[in-house]
């Protein structure tokens, strides 16, 4: 995967979009989990429901507006808001890393070490 013709953020541009970013993670997570809940709760019926269309299409949505702003998301079990912002760190291609839970941005990843090998941003950078 390579991030070339990507928009690169900076720690600081990344944070700058971050009230936007986690009010649409936020959108995403509770579409989520609405259509989890309605899809328990009306079983077999649950693939013919409106609703549940309509809330997959605004998830949809809200998915696009991410990626116009240039950040990726990575969650793909709708749990916890994982975003990735492309950037440039040591001259090599990276991610910052956010979680929703988390107030601010201060991880990043190399591209083939996903979550698992995030690593504090350098003091410097931030």
């Amino acid at each position: 995967m390579s991030l070339i013709d990507v928009k690169h953020f900076t720690v600081k541009e990344a944070e700058r979009t971050l009230p936007l970013v986690k009010q649409i993670v936020r959108d995403i997570l509770n579409n989520a989990y609405a259509i989890k809940y309605l899809s328990e709760s009306l079983g077999s019926q649950a693939g013919e429901n409106a609703v549940i269309e309509q809330l997959s299409g605004q998830i949809d949505s809200y998915l696009r507006e991410l990626d116009e702003i240039g950040c990726i998301y990575k969650d793909w079990n709708f749990q916890v808001g994982l975003i990735d912002f492309p950037a440039i760190i040591d001259e090599s291609e990276v991610v910052l890393c956010w979680r929703s839970d988390e107030s601010k941005i201060r991880y990043y990843h190399n591209l083939s070490d996903g979550f698992a090998g995030r690593k504090p941003i350098p003091e410097e950078l931030l």
